[in-house]
Order: C-alpha cells, then structure tokens, then sequence
C-alpha cells in the first residue's frame, strides 16, 4: 500500500509534468494555422517605397477610383478589424487608390481619425496599371471592377502570402480569398477569426524560438 503511494506521488511529481510539456510541444506543433492561398503576392513596396508587405501583417483593401461611394465598406472595417488588432506590432491596414481620388482620401482620412488612431493606416496611391498587376498577383477568384475597386479585404502574412480559407461553406470550391467588407457578419465571424489565428501564430512561433534559445 506504501509502495502504491510512493508511485503516486513520484507519478504526479515528474510523469504529470513530462506529459504537458509533451502536450503544449504537440499544441505549438500542430497549432491550426491559416491557409496560404497564393505565395509570395507582389509586395506594395514596388509602388511605394515607403510601405511594404514583408515582416507585417497587412489587411490589404483596394478602392482604385471609388472612395467615396463605398466609404461605408471602410468604416465597417475600421470597426470590426482594424481597432480590435492596431496595437499588435507590425499590424496596418493599406488601402490603395488612384491619385484621382486623393481629396475624397483625405476627408475620408478625417472623418475616421475623429474617433479612431489611425497610426497604423497606410494609403498609396498607384496607376491603373500598378494596381491591376498587385490585384492580380493575389491571384483571387474575382476581378476588379471598372473603377479598380472590390469589397474584398484581404490578409496577407509577414512572408507576403496571400491567407483565407480552403473550406469555407459559401464560397465557391471552399476558398474564401477576401473578406466582404459590406458585411458586417463575414468581417465579425470570420475575418476576426482569422486574423487572429494568424497573429497566435507568429506569437507561438516567436515563443518556440525563445525557448530553442533557452535550451
């Protein structure tokens, strides 16, 4: 009957132990992680030297031509995505436009900055032709419209890869490339989700190297 104690506690004392840090390896390992849908996307670098994909994660919009009109599309995102994950380091929101729209940018820049930091907002301004090459490197299932705008807000990872889903129920064939800025519901339930399934991602990552260094 001693014997069985003594096992017990040697049991919970080293054993118990041995078994979660296995469990929490195995969990860091095999974490769910966000699908890549198209590798290496042209990095906005190329338009603007002064903003880039690599080594951030981008919630990348495109209105082309038409601000004003779908402004709305804009707010919802600011509202949904943007103000819960600004303060995650190397997080922005680019939106790219044409230069004919600069002044609708900038009251639409106002309008948001009264009652949000927009610190990690990036606007570039790019031709029709810069714009329709990026929007094609994501190599989506949907085109631009004829005023190189689309509802779709997209994610793209430090590496500068295009991430969605491969097995969402209303897209067709499972792959969800953007996230429907006009509604509220995709932005809440699903973009936020991904969002931050890709942040917990990097933060494992980082967390694993710190601890390969500590060994």
């Amino acid at each position: 009957m001693n014997i069985s104690k003594k096992h017990i506690v040697l049991f919970a004392l080293f054993i118990v132990p041995l078994l979660f840090y296995i469990f929490l390896s195995l969990g860091i390992n095999n974490f769910a992680k966000l699908p890549v849908l198209t590798e290496n996307v042209i990095d906005v670098s190329s338009i603007d030297k002064k903003h880039q994909f690599e080594r951030n994660i981008s919630i990348v919009t495109f209105f082309g031509k038409n601000i004003e009109e779908t402004k709305g599309e804009l707010f919802n995102l600011n509202e949904k995505i943007y103000k819960p994950f600004y303060g995650f380091k190397n997080f922005q929101l680019i939106v790219i436009a044409s230069p004919e729209v600069k002044e609708d940018v900038e009251k639409l820049q106002k309008e948001i900055g009264a009652y949000t930091n927009m610190v990690n907002w990036k606007f570039v301004y790019a031709n029709d032709a810069e714009i329709e090459v990026l929007y094609d490197s994501f190599k989506t299932n949907q085109s631009l419209d004829n005023t190189l705008h689309t509802s779709k807000a997209f994610i793209v990872d430090k590496e500068g890869n295009l991430r969605g889903r491969t097995d969402d129920e209303d897209s067709a064939g499972g792959k969800l490339f953007g996230y429907n800025m006009k509604s509220v519901a995709e932005l809440n339930n699903k973009m936020k989700d991904d969002v931050k399934v890709v942040l917990a991602e990097y933060r494992l990552a980082l967390k694993k190297n710190n601890a390969d260094r500590e060994i």
